[in-house]
């Protein structure tokens, strides 16, 4: 599996050490996580590894052992069943000082696994907790038996989505939706990954390869998209330039600074930008 995600075309690698590792292989997976990631060739821009919860032994582990090993080629680690700013505390201090002692010269970043009720709860605290933070994830698995509703995507979802989104741009970090638990259901996985675009979140786990795909499709914006908001940048840059106003109108459409940004997400989010 490691070997065969080096050349997936995907946005971002996350190597688990937590659930789909038993007890007993702990420490082997972890020797192999390390090992693959300080060797070439991954394809993707970013590689994380999620480590197991702050409330397991294996945990400070992984942080240390992982980042050793993996050089700069670790991105991320991503933290999951948080549920206080002090788990992400605890990891950031313990990164601190393995950077500090491998005289690692950019910073591991963070990323938090909405996957409790305490921890949706406690959401835009977390969000706020470390400067490391890059992104907040929605774990539907585990959250789903923490609230004891369905996994399965659905309307049911939507305040959490909500209130995930929210924490996230509130402290300047991605919301990431997480993965479509039926891996053969393409269509729903699909129809889910368009909900989660159109609520605002920037992308959504994949749990399979087959699934890569139409997640890069769904997530990257269309020609028109991309068209219509280089227009807008140009309506407003000549609106400011002649008749020096902050607006415009563009196809009948009054466009303004709301607009401006919201052309520059949908560019950031294009091919030009290095999306995959």
């Amino acid at each position: 599996m490691l070997d065969k995600a080096r050349s997936l075309p995907a946005d971002e690698i996350v190597i688990d050490l937590e659930d789909s590792v038993a007890v007993a292989h702990k420490d082997g997976a972890r020797d192999a996580v390390g090992a693959a990631l300080a060797e070439q060739g991954w394809s993707a821009s970013s590689l994380a590894v999620r480590i197991n919860e702050t409330a397991s032994h294996f945990c400070y582990r992984d942080v240390i052992e992982v980042v050793e090993r993996a050089g700069g080629a670790l991105s991320c680690l991503v933290v999951p069943k948080v549920e206080a700013p002090e788990d992400l505390g605890f990891v950031d201090r313990l990164l601190g000082m393995v950077e500090q002692e491998t005289e690692r010269e950019r910073p591991v970043g963070l990323e938090a696994l909405i996957e409790t009720a305490t921890g949706l709860a406690r959401v835009h605290e977390i969000a706020h907790a470390s400067d490391r933070l890059e992104a907040l994830i929605v774990g539907y698995a585990d959250l789903g038996a923490s609230l004891g509703r369905s996994s399965a995507a659905g309307e049911h979802w939507s305040p959490v989505l909500d209130a995930v989104l929210v924490a996230a741009r509130a402290a300047g970090l991605q919301a990431i939706d997480g993965p479509h638990l039926d891996v053969g259901d393409l269509d729903g996985m699909r129809s889910a990954a368009a909900s989660a675009r159109a609520l605002g979140y920037d992308g959504k786990w994949a749990l399979h390869p087959t699934q890569i795909e139409p997640l890069n499709e769904v997530f990257t914006p269309t020609e028109e998209e991309l068209e219509r908001a280089s227009a807008v940048l140009e309506a407003l840059e000549r609106s400011e330039s002649g008749a020096g106003r902050g607006a415009a109108m563009l196809d009948g459409e009054m466009i303004d600074e709301a607009s401006r940004k919201r052309a520059l997400q949908v560019l950031a989010r294009g091919p030009a930008a290095g999306r995959s």
